[in-house]
């Protein structure tokens, strides 16, 4: 009976860690179809320096994502035993394709974002019992090209 309670926290972590987590990533599909239109790279030049740009800037986007305890006692258990600790890779996933979100929607008028990078930084107040939370900051340069060169609008023709 006593085993009853511990096991019921495990289940009910798993089931509430899955269903926030499903939600997160379909606010992420969501805001990516939003944003699609901004490629991003890692390459350092432009792939045309000849157009003449209107505006460049430092962009950046900064998360912080905590894993659920369920996920946690999953990876004590796989740290016993050793091996890869799959159910942190979501975690890294969801932070950076959130960053990277956050990166976009500072410029959203930006062609192109360049010279992507990654930092990541593990947080942990409370040693070896604090949750597993980890920082992913992205950043790039966004480049916006002049007005005249970009293609002309596309009229829509569902908004007449």
């Amino acid at each position: 009976m006593q085993i009853l309670i511990p096991l019921g926290l495990l289940m009910l972590g798993w089931g509430v860690g899955t269903l926030l987590e499903r939600a997160h990533y379909r606010r992420i599909h969501r805001r990516e179809d939003q944003h699609h239109h901004v490629p991003v790279t890692t390459e350092r030049q432009l792939w045309n320096p000849d157009l003449p740009i209107a505006e460049s800037r430092l962009v950046r986007g900064q998360v912080v994502v905590s894993v659920d305890y369920f996920k946690r006692f999953l990876a004590a258990l796989r740290t016993l035993f050793g091996g890869e600790i799959h159910s942190y890779s979501s975690l890294l996933d969801r932070g950076r394709r959130e960053a990277i979100l956050r990166m976009r929607e500072q410029f959203p008028h930006a062609d192109v974002i360049l010279n992507l990078r990654f930092e990541t930084s593990t947080i942990s107040a409370g040693g070896g019992r604090a949750m597993g939370t980890i920082e992913v900051l992205a950043y790039g340069t966004g480049v916006r090209y002049a007005q005249a060169l970009r293609p002309p609008a596309v009229p829509d023709p569902a908004a007449d």
